[in-house]
């Protein structure tokens, strides 16, 4: 192997790790009932302006149509989100947010915050800062590769 290799064995090691660590932390943190899943759909359906089909978000999250659909179900229970029959193509739905998922997602983000900005403070914020340039890059090249 290449020191190359190397250096890319390693980087995807902490890179997983990582990822497998900081899952696990936030999910201890989030409100009773909330999963890691739940809280990520709401926060991405808070930050758009229009409705999602279940098939886009399936896509955006990487993620079969069945397991979004899981997810999606439990949250509608739960009363975070609203599905209607597309008004255009009766096979399709749309999701959006409801006002108690707003809310939902606001509790997990106020739960989360305290933990990521000990975490950014213990790194420190330069170095974090220094490095959501290449973080960012790398998801954008992986999210290329699809």
């Amino acid at each position: 192997m290449s020191a190359t290799d190397d250096l890319a064995v390693s980087l995807f090691g902490e890179l997983l790790m990582a990822d497998q660590l900081a899952r696990s932390r936030i999910s201890s943190v989030l409100p009773k009932g909330m999963e890691l899943s739940h809280f990520m759909v709401l926060n991405h359906l808070s930050g758009l302006m229009d409705e999602r089909s279940p098939a886009q978000l399936a896509k955006a999250f990487h993620v079969t149509r069945g397991a979004m659909t899981n997810t999606l179900s439990k949250l509608e229970w739960a009363g975070h989100i609203h599905i209607r029959p597309d008004w255009d193509d009766a096979r399709r739905k749309m999701v959006a947010i409801s006002p108690a998922g707003r809310a939902a997602r606001d509790a997990a983000v106020q739960a989360v915050s305290p933990l990521i900005a000990d975490l950014v403070k213990s790194v420190g914020e330069d170095r974090v800062r220094a490095a959501l340039p290449v973080l960012r890059e790398l998801r954008i090249r992986l999210e290329d590769a699809d």
